[in-house]
């Protein structure tokens, strides 16, 4: 089994392709929609935190959103075409940095056992780390066929590590050793 910290590693690595894959974007290319029935960039951004947030909040420690305006916009059942009206970057980049701060934290209280049931938590913090990872490079995929599509951008390459494949043209933690 995947240990924590070396999945906080992977969790980081997937963040930083992430912002690979937009940082150097002007905004309006960040919060650009190809269509009403897709989501921009920005949209994308935002959900991959609010999911990673709403895992940990549900799962792991009932914590307040860092951002709880945010909440609505970016959940997923949100029809695409409602998805409008984005923040602004440094707020999209906020949120996502909080929310990562917040993901580092909890995981290493319950890789330091200083949790109840640390043994136990310890096994949902691996599978929900995996699924986060997952997560954000399922979301890199559509991020970086808009950037090379339809804003013409080269793509960064691959992650530098082992540890990732290519499923489906999906990049994924591989399976659980």
């Amino acid at each position: 089994m995947h240990e924590v910290a070396a999945l906080l590693r992977e969790y980081d690595r997937a963040r930083a392709y992430t912002d690979e894959l937009w940082k150097d974007l002007t905004p309006d290319e960040v919060t650009w929609r190809p269509s009403e029935n897709s989501s921009a960039i920005g949209w994308h951004l935002g959900h991959q935190a609010h999911v990673a947030h709403f895992m940990i909040r549900n799962l792991t420690a009932a914590e307040p959103s860092p951002d709880p305006e945010l909440d609505a916009l970016m959940d997923s059942a949100q029809p695409e075409k409602f998805r409008g009206a984005l923040p602004t970057v440094k707020r999209l980049t906020a949120f996502r940095d909080t929310v990562a701060e917040r993901v580092h934290a909890r995981m290493n209280d319950i890789a330091a056992g200083r949790v109840a049931a640390p043994a136990q938590l310890t096994v949902v913090a691996t599978h929900l780390l995996v699924a986060l990872i997952n997560h954000e490079y399922q979301h890199d995929q559509w991020i970086g066929e808009v950037r090379a599509d339809d804003l013409g951008h080269a793509l960064p390459p691959d992650p530098d590590t082992s540890q990732v494949s290519r499923l489906d043209g999906y990049l994924v933690l591989n399976p659980l050793a």
